[in-house]
């Protein structure tokens, strides 16, 4: 339960599939023709049906659902480029649209960031065992084959970190925290709202130049985030100015499968105290005065122990 690679924009020339704005974007309609159906679309090149409905009510996100969520079995999913390439995974943009749909129609058109897990021997991300103390697997025999780090055992952790990022996801929409709103998660891919304009991507707090009072409301902003889920018994873990969007001055916190119980990981303090120092170091470089051990102690405060 991290990625460094720029967030600008999305680089269609990344993707293995067409760079087509929309497969839908021109349609018959707009030609004097009838509109597309159903039974006269089928997906081209770079598009699949929607998973929607081959997930199970578990892997969809939590309700109420937003109103813009496309849940139509007709919707199509085109690939559009990659966002960004991580350690343990690669972030893809998706547009899921029903045939015919006006880009931005609500509830039929909605552009969704695809995060996809890789297995360890494509992932330079090593240091899962720290986050994963004090978890384990409904299963034996599948935290077995992860121990043993077999082909099995690789599978199964990716799916893992997978569904834990959507857990998480899902845990803290209902706590009313910033974060993407999980859409579904379907194998090795989570599926999750798209922070910024477009395609392009909301900056990273690490890209933003704030004025002093923007930046006390942005690091307010993030310390409301860090004690909704100390309230919850949780940190972050990873935290940084890195995986920290700023969306027209709103902060939204990605990166999440490596959300700790910090009472039940043997090393849950540790990881609150340098997400704490993480945040207050770069306020500080910011010239915003800030203490990371205040802030820590606040937050252990909150802990139920």
């Amino acid at each position: 339960m991290n990625f460094l690679s720029s967030l600008d924009a999305v680089s269609s020339s990344s993707s293995a599939f067409p760079p087509s704005s929309s497969p839908f974007g021109a349609s018959a309609a707009t030609a004097g023709e009838p509109a597309l159906f159903f039974a006269d679309v089928e997906p081209g090149e770079g598009q699949r049906w929607s998973t929607w409905p081959a997930t199970i009510p578990t892997e969809r996100g939590p309700e109420p659902r937003p109103d813009w969520l496309v849940t139509s079995a007709g919707a199509i999913d085109t690939e559009l480029g990659v966002v960004k390439s991580g350690k343990e995974a690669d972030l893809f943009l998706i547009e899921r649209a029903v045939p015919g749909a006006d880009p931005g129609e609500r509830g039929r058109h909605v552009v969704l960031a695809a995060k996809r897990y890789r297995g360890r021997e494509h992932s330079d991300f090593h240091r899962s065992s720290i986050y994963t103390d004090g978890r384990g697997t409904r299963r034996s025999r599948d935290q077995r084959a992860i121990d043993n780090r077999s082909t099995f055992g690789r599978e199964v952790a990716k799916v893992q970190w997978a569904s834990t990022e959507f857990q998480a996801l899902c845990e803290l929409t209902r706590l009313g925290a910033a974060v993407p709103y999980p859409v579904q998660v379907h194998e090795t891919e989570v599926l999750m709202e798209f922070i910024g304009d477009g395609r392009t991507a909301a900056p990273r707090l690490a890209q933003v130049r704030a004025k002093p009072g923007e930046l006390r409301e942005l690091f307010h902003q993030i310390v409301d985030f860090m004690h909704t889920l100390a309230g919850a018994g949780l940190a972050h873990g990873d935290l940084s100015p890195y995986n920290l969007l700023v969306h027209h001055g709103r902060v939204v916190v990605i990166d999440l499968p490596q959300v700790i119980d910090v009472i039940a990981n043997p090393a849950g303090l540790e990881l609150l105290h340098r997400d704490c120092v993480n945040v207050c170091d770069w306020f500080t470089r910011q010239r915003l005065e800030c203490d990371a051990e205040e802030l820590f102690g606040d937050l252990v405060g909150v802990l139920h122990w």
